[in-house]
């Protein structure tokens, strides 16, 4: 069975990349990266591809100035050109254009540090801490237009300990978005993950898991 393409959007030291560069080097993975783009020519995701043989590319939006459309159009054309199927955005720090978006409608998906729709934008750990919640997380969704917005892949839930700053918070919801990327990948490229308006439907057998109540009784 072929092996989904899919290429990887970034900025800078691309961990996530290295989950799915990980994941994707296992022979029973039903996915492959056909590309790493970036729009900085030091980004050190660059050299983690270089490393695994995986190729790279560059767009710089500093060579498109006042010009996002012919900007996007440069990493369409990148992107098909390698033959992706699916893009991934991980650590990409540009604001997609909708006409970017809808070229790629239900085929590009982001990886956001919440548990979406809660704390959408930056700083998320600081203000899930502010906000007193017992559990922060992580999200794989499908984009749409609006920031952080779209249908929910798979999501990651991480309790909130009362030592935490949001550095150690991080770092507990970092683990599980290494975690969880290669995961939504996977549902993708089997074919079980179906978006159904504003929703994804996983097919097959999911099994029950228990309650987790934090703090513990």
């Amino acid at each position: 069975m072929a092996r989904l393409k899919i290429g990887v959007l970034i900025s800078g030291r691309g961990s996530n990349l290295q989950a799915l560069i990980d994941a994707c080097a296992a022979p029973d993975f039903p996915a492959e990266i056909a590309l790493v783009l970036s729009n900085k020519a030091d980004a050190f995701g660059l050299e983690r591809a270089a490393k695994a043989g995986v190729p790279g590319a560059v767009v710089s939006h500093r060579d498109f100035p006042g010009d996002k459309q012919a900007f996007e159009q440069a990493m369409d054309a990148k992107l098909r050109e390698a033959g992706v199927e699916l893009v991934c955005l991980a650590g990409f720090m540009r604001l997609l254009s909708p006409w970017f978006v809808e070229q790629w409608r239900d085929r590009l998906i982001n990886i956001h540090p919440s548990l979406l729709p809660s704390f959408k934008g930056l700083d998320t750990h600081e203000r899930a801490l502010a906000a007193g919640v017992r559990f922060h997380g992580c999200t794989v969704h499908y984009v749409r237009p609006e920031m952080d917005e779209g249908p929910i892949i798979v999501q990651a839930a991480v309790p909130v300990l009362p030592s935490d700053d949001a550095h150690a918070l991080g770092d507990r919801v970092l683990d599980s978005e290494h975690r969880i990327y290669p995961q939504a990948v996977r549902l993708i490229a089997e074919g079980r993950a179906r978006v159904e308006g504003d929703v994804v439907v996983i097919d097959g057998a999911v099994p029950t898991q228990p309650s987790v109540i934090n703090p513990p009784a």
